[in-house]
């Protein structure tokens, strides 16, 4: 479990092949400020956490280390797509 910000922000930089200067050229900020946020220097502005939420898609509550959850679109799948995949989740559940 990642337990502060400035890992779950390197965690996800690195999980998604990201340098620090290229999540620094998304957000349009510099590669020293994402270095300091993974340093816990100094910590992202709301808007950053939230376009970052945005880039990594997961919950800006994720980014900020309160929840584990992880959050899976299957708004475009068809009904029996979506049935498929949430019997699968329960499956794995009550394993």
């Amino acid at each position: 479990m990642i337990l502060n910000v400035a890992d779950r922000i390197r965690y996800l930089r690195e999980k998604n092949n990201m340098t620090q200067t290229d999540l620094a050229n998304r957000l349009g900020i510099s590669r020293s400020a994402v270095n300091s946020w993974e340093m816990s220097i100094s910590s992202p502005s709301i808007s950053n956490i939230i376009e970052m939420s945005h880039i990594f898609n997961v919950t800006t509550d994720y980014i900020l280390s309160s929840s584990d959850k992880i959050l899976v679109d299957i708004t475009e799948l068809g009904n029996k797509e979506r049935e498929i995949v949430l019997q699968l989740i329960d499956c794995l559940k009550k394993r």
